[in-house]
C-alpha cells in the first residue's frame, strides 16, 4: 500500500450481499469517500465498481481510543522487560532506553499504524511524550506517520508529558510548541501523585489547553481517595472555564475503588459536564464501572495502551481483541452484553473522541470492516482475519493484509 501518494478518489462503489448485526442482508453503496445508502437491492448503475461481500458480516471501521503509537517496537526484536514496580521506574527506563537505542518514533508508529488498518481501525487517537530531553522529535515522528496515512487513517495526537508537567523545567513550554506544531489535544499526567501539586498542576493544563482552544485528555491513574480529590479539582476548571464536553479522563482508576455514594455523586457530575471516560480494562486493577457508566449517562470508551512497549509485552492492534478483553474484565457473556463491549472500540469511542461522521448510515465517511461471522459475538471471540476493509471509500486491506496499490 503506497502510504504517501494522493489518487483520486473512485467516484462511486458497491458492495453487495452483506450483513448487518440485525441479520437482515443489504447492500452499501458509497461515493466520493461517504456512504450514499446502506438497504437491500441497490440498483447497479452503469460504471460503478461492485464488490461482492458474499453474506459477511458488515462492520463500522474499528476505534482506537487511546494508544502510544510512538513507544511501541512492533516489529523490532523482542525487549525483555526487566523494569522496577513503579510508576516512576517505567517513566525513566522508557526514557533512558529511548536515547540509548535510538529509537525511531516515526518508522515504529507507522509500523504499528499500518497493523491497525489491516486489522480494520479506521480512527485512531494516540498520545505521543513530550520530554525535555527528546524535546518535540516523538512528535515529528508521529506527525510524518499522519501524514503518511492522512487519506485512510483519521488520526488524533495527544500532546503528553509522560514525567509530569511541574517536574522536569521547559515542560510546559515544549506543551505549548507542541499543540502549535499539530498536535490536536492536551495531555497530562496525575497531577497530585506525578506533580505534587495537584492545583498548580490543573491551572497549568487547562491555561494551555484555553490558550490553544484545544480539548484535553489526562492520565488519571490516582487510586481512591486522592484520585477522587483530583476528578472533583478537574471537573471545578471544566464548569468554571465551560469546557464541557472537551475533556476526557483516561483509566480513572478511582471511580472503581470509591464507596458507591461518592462515586455516583463524581458519575452525576461527569454526565453533567459531558466529560468522558477511558477504560483499557486492565485485568488487575479498579476500573469504573461499565453498565452505571451507560445508565448515568457518562461516555466509557476502550483503548490499548502501550502496545509491545518498555512497560508492557501485551497488546494488539485489533479492537476487536481489545473489545473481548474489555467483556471479559466487566463479566460480559450475553450476545447483547458484547454488543456493549463492541461499542467501546466503535461508535462510543468516536463519541467520545469527538470523531465525526463515523457509522454506517447516509453521509457517514466510508469506513467499513468485512468479517466471516455468524453475529456481532462471534467475531468479538473469534477475531477471524478481516475479510475487507475500507477507509474513506478506498479498500486497504484484505484477508487481513493491506492492499497494494
Amino acid at each position: 500500500m503506497n502510504t504517501t501518494a494522493t489518487h483520486p478518489m473512485t467516484n462511486a462503489s458497491l458492495i453487495t450481499n452483506v450483513r448487518r448485526t440485525d441479520g437482515a442482508r443489504v447492500d452499501v453503496s458509497l461515493a466520493d469517500g461517504r456512504v450514499a445508502a446502506i438497504g437491500p437491492d441497490l440498483p447497479r448503475e452503469p460504471g460503478v465498481r461492485i464488490e461482492d461481500g458474499a453474506g459477511a458480516l458488515l462492520l463500522p471501521g474499528f476505534v482506537e481510543g487511546h494508544t502510544h503509537l510512538d513507544k511501541t517496537n512492533w516489529g523490532m526484536n523482542w525487549y525483555c522487560n526487566e523494569v522496577g514496580p513503579k510508576l516512576t521506574d517505567r517513566i525513566e527506563n522508557e526514557r533512558r532506553w529511548r536515547a540509548q537505542s535510538g529509537h525511531d518514533a516515526g518508522a515504529q508508529s507507522l509500523a504499528l499504524a499500518r497493523a491497525f488498518l489491516a486489522a480494520g481501525t479506521t480512527r485512531l487517537r494516540t498520545h505521543v511524550d513530550i520530554d525535555t530531553e527528546a524535546g518535540l522529535r516523538h512528535l515529528e515522528g508521529v506527525l510524518a506517520t499522519r501524514t503518511a496515512l492522512r487519506d485512510v487513517l483519521d488520526m488524533q495526537i495527544v500532546a503528553f508529558p509522560q514525567s509530569g508537567l511541574l517536574g522536569r523545567p521547559g515542560t510546559d513550554a515544549l506543551l505549548d510548541r507542541a499543540l502549535g506544531a499539530g498536535a490536536d489535544v492536551l495531555g497530562a499526567l496525575d497531577p497530585a501523585l506525578i506533580d505534587g501539586d495537584p492545583v498548580a498542576s490543573l491551572d497549568l493544563t487547562f491555561s494551555l489547553a484555553q490558550r490553544h482552544q484545544k480539548p484535553i485528555d489526562i492520565h488519571l491513574h490516582e487510586p481512591g481517595e486522592i484520585g477522587a480529590f483530583t476528578l472533583g479539582l478537574l471537573l471545578d476548571r471544566v464548569a468554571a472555564l465551560g469546557m464541557q464536553g472537551q475533556v476526557v479522563v483516561s483509566h480513572a482508576f478511582c471511580l472503581g475503588a470509591l464507596p458507591e455514594r461518592e462515586r455516583d455523586a463524581l458519575l452525576a457530575r461527569l454526565a453533567d459536564l459531558r466529560v468522558a471516560l477511558l477504560t483499557t480494562a486492565p485485568p488487575s486493577t479498579p476500573v469504573p464501572p461499565l453498565k452505571t457508566c451507560v445508565e448515568r449517562g457518562v461516555t466509557l470508551f476502550g483503548g490499548n495502551d502501550g502496545i509491545r512497549d518498555t512497560w508492557t509485552p501485551y497488546g494488539s492492534p485489533d479492537m476487536l481483541e481489545r473489545a473481548m478483553l474489555i467483556a471479559m474484565r466487566y463479566g460480559l457473556r450475553r450476545d447483547d452484553d458484547l454488543a456493549l463491549a463492541f461499542d467501546c472500540v466503535s461508535s462510543t469511542a468516536a463519541h467520545g473522541c469527538g470523531f465525526t461522521h463515523y457509522g454506517l448510515q447516509a453521509g457517514a465517511r466510508a469506513d467499513l470492516v468485512l468479517i466471516e461471522a455468524d453475529t456481532l459475538a462471534h467475531a468479538i471471540v473469534a477475531r477471524p482475519p478481516r475479510k475487507l476493509v475500507m477507509a474513506n471509500g478506498r479498500i486497504v486491506a484484505r484477508n487481513g493484509t493491506l492492499a497494494q496499490d
